[in-house]
């Protein structure tokens, strides 16, 4: 061999630590949730779809059941600090091959959650820049616009993305917050009721697509373990932002669903979302609030759009590099920035799949709220759960093969029952899968969409065979993140100094 070396090996193979702290990581997760996004899109297509008033309990039990599966999910991360979460978990419960086929599954389901969101900022901010400006911009046009930003930023320090996503954030709360405040004070009847929030409105027929609804309103909670290496302290920080976002995300959900039917009555919230569609909260707010406040409002479900963009840009650039770290994909993806200590390469694959989708809608005229946001939404949040349902058996088997001192509840009970839960919900996802995507059974998407899951599963698997083969050196790195390189640890102290 010759003495000659990649100029990829001279950069950090290392994600800077101690920069965030457990604020800066539940901000990155519920931006990711995209709370107003949730609450005017989520809920009432939730309510339109499914003609099912329970969705605040569904809120409620949902997160209960993503609570215990984070039991075993962060218990096991105390084990293993790795930018890959779900793959890293799977490949050290499942296998290695395991591993790599959830890698493809998430670099497809955060993806698609990512570039679809261009569709919905396109969308959303086109008619608001017509009413405030007179001027229509192509929503391609705008959504090339928040591409730009949203790569810069994912080139920048991370506590910098973490700062923009804290101040976004609050504010899309805060709006949140007041809107229902609105609606409980002036409830349809001039009475509260609380029939919505009873289990009882969970034991009718089609409740299965109310819950796999209400957990697609939770994707994005899971993504605390993927900022693990650049916090200041894992073992406390991912553990206690975890459980803090799956409560505020349930809790929200939950209030805000209950306070419209509030402000509809509850035997007619399915009428009026079906009427009204996303701009039912927006109608009821005017109401009570009047046009200023809901407009500015309106800008902030652009921004929430935005926020998401962020949130999920960061997880997958994180992906990419921790697998480029582990040489299962090309090393230049395991590096990171001299200057900002940010994954470049897998931030910039990011950006140029972001833009490349934005081109290609434009170019042949497709639908960027439907074709784009609402397939790609829903085609990701499939994918996640997916990952997660794989990750909580993974927790059982990893503790099943090593002495850890960990309790039985933390080990075996809590994510063996998450897995059985999740098993279920997973099942109802995909045969409920036409009326989630608002198609009929008919349709191609109809399993074309889960089988390139099973198609991503299965060449994940073939390519960790091949590496076997080819490369056993890699191969045993597979889930191992900072272990997996020799050079890490001089990198990452000249990176630190």
């Amino acid at each position: 061999m010759s003495g000659r070396r990649n100029r990829a090996d001279d950069l950090p193979s290392a994600l800077v630590a101690d920069r965030l702290g457990v604020p800066a990581v539940v901000y990155f997760v519920l931006s990711a949730a995209a709370p107003l996004t949730v609450v005017a899109g989520v809920i009432t297509t939730g309510y339109a779809v499914t003609g099912i008033t329970g969705l605040p309990i569904a809120f409620l039990a949902v997160g209960a059941v993503l609570a215990l599966f984070a039991v075993g999910y962060v218990t096991m991360a105390r084990h293993m600090v790795n930018a890959g979460a779900f793959y890293a978990f799977v490949a050290r419960g499942l296998g290695r091959p395991a591993g790599v086929g959830a890698a493809w599954v998430a670099l497809i389901a955060y993806n698609a959650l990512q570039v679809g969101l261009y569709g919905a900022l396109g969308a959303a901010a086109s008619p608001l820049i017509d009413h405030w400006f007179g001027i229509r911009p192509a929503w391609w046009l705008v959504a090339l616009i928040a591409w730009m930003l949203v790569g810069l930023l994912g080139l920048m320090r991370v506590e910098v993305n973490g700062t923009i996503l804290a101040v976004l954030l609050t504010a899309e709360i805060a709006v949140i917050l007041l809107f229902d405040v609105a609606d409980l004070i002036n409830p349809a009847g001039g009475t509260i009721t609380t029939t919505t929030l009873s289990p009882d409105a969970l034991l009718v027929h089609g409740v299965g697509a109310l819950l796999v609804i209400g957990t697609t309103g939770f994707v994005g909670f899971e993504s605390s373990v993927v900022f693990s290496e650049e916090t200041r302290d894992p073992r406390r920080t991912v553990p206690v932002a975890t459980f803090l976002s799956v409560a505020i995300i349930a809790g929200l959900y939950a209030l805000s669903s209950w306070a419209m039917t509030v402000g509809t009555g509850p035997d007619k919230i399915v009428q009026v979302a079906r009427r009204d569609g996303a701009e039912t909260v927006f109608r009821l707010a005017t109401a009570h609030l009047g046009t200023t406040v809901v407009d500015t409002a309106r800008a902030l479900f652009v921004t929430s759009v935005v926020a998401a963009m962020i949130s999920f840009h960061n997880t997958t650039a994180r992906y990419i590099f921790a697998l480029g770290r582990e040489r299962v994909l090309p090393a230049v993806f395991g590096r990171t920035s001299l200057r900002t200590g940010a994954p470049k390469a897998g931030s910039i694959a990011q950006s140029v799949l972001g833009l490349a989708v934005i081109l290609i809608y434009a170019f042949f005229g497709l639908d960027p709220l439907v074709q784009l946001f609402f397939y790609g939404g829903t085609f990701g949040s499939v994918g996640v759960l997916l990952l997660i349902a794989a990750t909580s058996v993974s927790v059982v088997v990893f503790f099943a093969r090593r002495p850890s001192g960990e309790s039985v509840w933390r080990r075996v009970i809590a994510p063996a029952a998450a897995s059985i839960i999740l098993l279920v919900i997973v099942y109802l996802a995909v045969a409920n899968l036409a009326t989630l995507l608002g198609v009929d059974n008919a349709s191609p998407l109809r399993w074309i969409l889960p089988a390139a899951y099973v198609v991503a599963t299965a060449l994940g698997l073939v390519w960790a065979l091949i590496l076997r083969a080819t490369h056993p050196n890699v191969y045993a790195g597979i889930g191992l993140g900072a272990k997996a390189d020799p050079t890490q640890v001089t990198h990452g102290l000249a990176h630190r100094s």
